[in-house]
């Protein structure tokens, strides 16, 4: 480097992730490289099955693609002997499959604990999509075999997009689309 000229790096630990490079030459700041990235906790659905926990999964790898984070059967527990039944045992404890920076996570509800009432008014799942095609695509493969409640799936001549409907296990979810407005 050139006599006088100093780079400082500066990483600060704060709730955020905050650092800078500073270049001054003879203490004269000359350019100041400043970067934040928030880091914030991850929100990923979690939604109980009365049995068909892994059969749905599969569906949902088939929509979503990928493979599975962890996978736990109930008979996987340590001491698990004589706690389930066998059918019970070879059930879903814990399924993770990750999609983009989140994960979609279910299991089975144990026949001990009593069943999901899965036509109930539960909390919606909500994917927005990157784009038109993907939310449709997204759209087809988890609607089909379920339920429509809401959408404009239909309208080819739409920017945006929006459906709201139920799968064939219950699951509620809405998927959307809005272009970018003009500007941003």
């Amino acid at each position: 480097m050139h006599p006088g000229l100093n780079c400082v790096y500066e990483w600060r630990n704060l709730p955020w992730d905050d650092c800078s490079i500073r270049f001054t030459f003879e203490d004269y700041p000359i350019i100041v490289i400043q970067s934040w990235s928030i880091v914030m906790a991850q929100i990923n659905p979690h939604i109980n099955f009365n049995g068909n926990c892994e059969e749905a999964f599969e569906f949902y790898r088939s929509v979503f693609g990928g493979s599975f984070a962890r996978i736990m059967r109930f008979s996987d527990l340590p001491d698990a002997g004589g706690m389930f039944s066998d059918a019970e045992a070879a059930k879903i404890m814990h399924i993770s499959l990750p999609i983009g920076a989140n994960a979609l996570i279910g299991n089975d509800v144990p026949e001990i604990m009593g069943r999901v009432n899965e036509q109930e008014q539960r909390s919606k799942i909500s994917i927005t999509a990157a784009s038109r095609d993907e939310a449709r695509r997204l759209f087809n493969g988890l609607s089909d075999g379920g339920q429509v409640e809401v959408g404009n799936e239909g309208d080819d001549n739409a920017d945006a997009f929006f459906a709201m409907f139920r799968d064939r296990w219950g699951i509620e979810w809405i998927v959307d689309f809005f272009p970018p407005s003009p500007g941003s």
